[in-house]
Parts: C-alpha cells; structure tokens; sequence
C-alpha cells in the first residue's frame, strides 16, 4: 500500500484554529544529541508544544499549535531529504494538547530494548478496508500492540489483552503466550502504527509467518470515511492532555472501561493525587470525589495528598 505525505484525521476547516499533528519516520541520524537542539529551537520559535524524541533510528513525536504554526513545521521537516515521505496524521484541537515543549535525544524512539531489530522490515500493511475485512474472519489473530491500561478503555472486538505495562515487555509476553500461533494469520494494531513497526519486526524475526498491521494506526482507521471506526469499542488512549479520543463514528459510544473503585462502566482516566503514586486509573466522577482523587486507602490518607491539600487551603480561607 502506497504511503501518502500527509494523512488528515480531522477536518482542519471548522472553528478550531489548533491541530495536533502525530507523526515517525525510521531514519538514520547521525547526531541525535545535535539535531534534538536544534529541532527544539526551531519548535519553540514556532511556539509550538509537545513531545519529540530522536535517536539513531528516527524520529517520532507528536505536537500541537495553529494551522499557521502546523503547515509551517510540515513544511520545514519535508525540506530535509530524510523526512521528505513523512506521514503526518492531522487531528483538529480546541487548543494545545500539551503544556510545554520537549525534544529529547534517545536510544531508540520507541523503546523495545532488542538488539538487531530492523524496522525497516516490518510486517504487512493492512488499510482500514482491509483491517476491517481481516477482522471479521474467525482464523485471524488479533494483537493490540499497545499497553494493557490502554486496551482497558477501548480496543478491536477480539483483541487479545496484552498483560504489559510497557511496550519493552512485549518480547518475553508474546514468547510466553503466543508461540503457538506462529503459522497463523497474526494482525497488530497501536496507536499510530510505530510499534507495529517494531513489533512486526521482531515477530518476524522470532519466526511468525503472516505478520501484518493497521497501517496508520487507530487514529486514521477512525477517521476513515469508508470504515469509520466499525467493530472498535470504547475510546483511544492518547499520550497527551486530552487522554482518550472517539474513534468508532457509526454506532452509541459503547464505555468498556470500568471504575478502579466500584466497577461502575467509565472510561475517564485521572492521576491518584498522592504524588509520591500519581498512578494513572480509571474513575467516575462520584469515586473521585469519595476518594480524594486517589487510587487506595493509603493514597487517600497521605499527608501530602494534592487534593487534601488544597482543602485545606480552601478551607483555611474560608475561616480566615
């Protein structure tokens, strides 16, 4: 399947004057350390936010500003020969989905933590058309690519769960749990398709013969005008201040996530407000309060509770 330059997710001709641009390319830099410096001067001068790494192997990162601010960094990337095909992925905003701006030099840009993995070898493309149609046949295994927080508020019908927490886990997991299905149709899907790119490698490699991925990831397959989301279920996990984004546009917003504390259907994520914990959980609007904001007993209860602590703040300049 042919790549395009730039793939819109979003309409960029309404009242949002913010887009949220969310892009990779594996590419041999030479200076990481250099070009982060530099490509970090030249965002800040666009006043643009969000987060970039790069390393040896390319770049990834996503970024937030005006279409003004976006089209120009678009722009400038695609006039260096490296990045001259890159897919840009081009979501609406109401403003900035981040609050600073950070490029950081790294080993890898999505960190796997596997010696040897050749990223430019990776497993089939599949559109969303043909995701779509490869996800209704019974002899077709379907892989989330992602974190198991991030399945638990939305994911494919059938998708296994991945037990990690990280994406470098994924190696010993799928050793322990899915050697088995190496002569079977295996299809993979993430976020915005750089850990399919990783993770079909190395499937290959660990001798999976049909080894496939969402080509674009989540974010295009729901703003596919063809697909439109069908058989996803729940919302998207995202690495930025919104957190969760719609992606099936066909059918009622169907809630998968359930509640840390009562199990109630809920599919907001907040931080615990102990910031010694700061785990990141699922809750509903009535146990946040109930718990002050917190994911245990002991979070609840700490002396240094963010949430505790501006009660009492509030509390001080009522009696005051």
């Amino acid at each position: 399947m042919e790549k395009e330059t730039v793939e819109k997710t979003g309409s960029v001709e309404g009242d949002n004057q913010y887009r949220i641009l969310l892009y990779y390319k594996f590419v041999h830099i030479d200076d990481p350390e250099t070009f982060a410096a530099q490509h970090l001067k030249f965002c800040k001068e666009l006043e643009l936010k969000g987060r970039i790494l790069v390393a040896p192997e390319g770049l990834n990162g996503t970024v937030s500003g005006t279409i003004e601010q976006t089209n120009r960094y678009m722009e400038e990337v695609k006039k260096d020969p490296r990045f001259a095909d890159m897919v840009f992925k081009i979501d609406e905003a109401d403003g900035h989905a981040f609050k600073k701006m950070f490029v950081r030099p790294r080993k890898e840009i999505v960190t796997f933590r596997v010696d040897g993995v050749d990223s430019t070898k990776t497993g089939k493309y599949y559109s969303p058309k043909e995701f779509y149609e490869l996800l209704q046949q019974d002899d077709v295994i379907v892989l989330d690519g992602r974190n198991d927080y991030e399945y638990d508020i939305g994911r494919f019908r059938n998708a296994i769960r991945p037990d990690v927490k990280s994406f470098r886990e994924f190696p010993e997991w799928i050793k322990e749990n899915l050697g088995q299905y190496k002569d079977k149709k295996v299809i993979t899907y993430c976020t915005g398709g750089i850990r399919c790119e990783k993770l079909t490698a190395w499937m290959m490699d660990e001798g999976f013969q049909d080894v496939g991925q969402l080509h674009g990831g989540i974010v295009s397959y729901g703003k596919d005008e063809e697909v439109k989301g069908r058989l996803w279920d729940g919302k998207c996990y995202v690495f930025d201040e919104r957190i969760s984004v719609p992606i099936n546009r066909t059918e009622e917003d169907v809630v998968v996530g359930s509640c840390h504390h009562c199990g109630k259907k809920e599919d907001r994520y907040i931080n615990c407000a102990n910031p010694g914990c700061n785990l990141q959980h699922v809750c509903c609007e009535e146990c946040e309060a109930k718990h002050n904001h917190s994911c245990s007993k002991a979070c609840e209860e700490h002396p240094d509770n963010r949430y505790l602590a501006k009660k009492r703040a509030e509390e001080a300049i009522t009696h005051a």
